[in-house]
């Protein structure tokens, strides 16, 4: 431990931003896994109900990945991936497979 007072003040600091990172980033994890889990739920069977859901979750992912990188818990090139990861799987569950072209 240190002796010295400011270097305790940031101990103390660091370790509440520890934790108050590691609360946004598990938040930012369920709510992209509830999303991908809704993503191949819907592929499975695709129903009116099962779209709203899946729309549904993508925009509180993107939401919950949009406050963190506000706050500087993600860096906003991570959360760029993450959304495009998310938009990707929510595009290849909502819209059917196309068809090969005819051309090839």
């Amino acid at each position: 431990m240190a002796n010295i007072k400011s270097a305790q003040k940031r101990i103390a600091i660091a370790e509440r931003n520890r934790l108050r990172n590691r609360m946004y980033n598990a938040g930012v994890r369920t709510l992209v896994k509830k999303c991908l889990g809704t993503c191949t739920a819907y592929g499975a069977h695709s129903d009116e109900t099962g779209r709203e859901q899946v729309t549904t979750s993508v925009r509180a992912a993107f939401s919950r990945i949009d406050k963190a990188v506000k706050r500087g818990v993600l860096h906003r090139n991570a959360a760029a991936h993450q959304k495009s990861r998310l938009s990707r799987a929510v595009k290849q569950a909502l819209e059917p497979a196309a068809p090969a072209s005819a051309d090839e």
